[in-house]
């Protein structure tokens, strides 16, 4: 089974009580640091979360004393992608652009730090951020293709600014990769897959505090250039790609076996096509091929 987006519902509650926030804000020596907070479901970009965040950088962005934006998280995953609970709409897509969207035209820098899993939507949020650091505990994939969906939103941040072949191959296969490899194709901008993240970034952040209000805002706008301009020529288009894929046949095959902790039915005609060819000396057969691919 791939990891990605979770599934698993919130616990019981009161519902008479105010709801915990799963974004949680707090601000000191001019860095806004927001922290996801949805441990029950890994942080996925459930709608609420998606619109906390999207007012957490709003109030940043009016404040005068913030100089930047720390994007972090509680647990051990930064982000799992989209919320499996939600049924899949056309709003939740248009929800994910606007968020993306929001991150790369804030007037401020937004840095990311992680420590844990970035999966699937969640890798948009990488892109979307200026600068981002990855620290012992980090680990990416692109896990959309292994369930009937595609990278279709987060592709606008992520595109500019990944390696083509890197992003071909992990688009693709949905492997597992580590943090140095993931600087290396320019999905995150310092990695220290033995070290602390926080000691990684301690420079860049007095950086930006140095840094005047303007000045940040407009190098930012000359480096995020070429980012909204894909957004303004592809935000309709990926997000009705996106909502059309989450809706279709294939993803709720693909979403159910998630859940269910099995194989999609792709998957096991491929196993099954391969101990055929085994057995019978088909074409391309070779010795032990069909008990290898099988096992995958």
């Amino acid at each position: 089974m791939t990891d990605g987006p979770t599934t698993d519902g919130p616990p019981t509650a009161d519902p008479t009580a105010v709801p915990k926030p799963l974004v949680r804000s707090a601000s000191a020596r001019g860095i806004a640091t927001l922290t996801l907070d949805s441990p029950h479901n890994r942080n996925a970009l459930s709608t609420r979360l998606v619109a906390e965040l999207r007012a957490a950088l709003e109030e940043a962005g009016r404040d005068d004393r913030v100089r930047a934006v720390l994007l972090t998280h509680t647990g051990s995953t930064f982000c799992a992608g989209a919320d499996l609970s939600e049924p899949p709409s056309a709003s939740g897509a248009a929800g994910l652009v606007a968020l993306l969207r929001s991150i790369v035209e804030l007037p401020k820098p937004v840095v990311a730090r992680v420590t844990g899993h970035v999966r699937a939507g969640g890798l948009g949020l990488l892109g979307a951020c200026d600068i981002s650091a990855a620290g012992r505990g980090a680990g990416f994939a692109f896990t959309e293709a292994r369930l009937g969906l595609a990278p279709a939103v987060i592709s606008m941040p992520l595109l500019p600014r990944l390696d083509r072949r890197a992003a071909a191959r992990y688009y693709l296969t949905g492997e597992r990769f580590d943090a140095a490899e993931a600087a290396r194709i320019g999905l995150v901008t310092i990695a220290d897959p033995e070290g602390d993240a926080d000691e990684a970034l301690a420079p860049v952040l007095d950086g930006l505090r140095r840094g005047s209000p303007q000045g940040l805002a407009e190098s930012k706008r000359l480096v995020t250039a070429d980012v909204l301009r894909a957004f303004d020529r592809d935000g309709g288009q990926l997000a009705a790609l996106s909502a059309r894929l989450f809706a279709s046949e294939e993803a709720r095959e693909g979403m159910t076996a998630f859940l269910e902790r099995r194989e999609p039915v792709w998957v096991r005609e491929t196993a099954a096509d391969a101990g055929a060819d085994a057995q019978t000396g088909g074409a391309g057969a070779t010795p032990g091929a069909g008990a290898a691919r099988a096992s995958r």
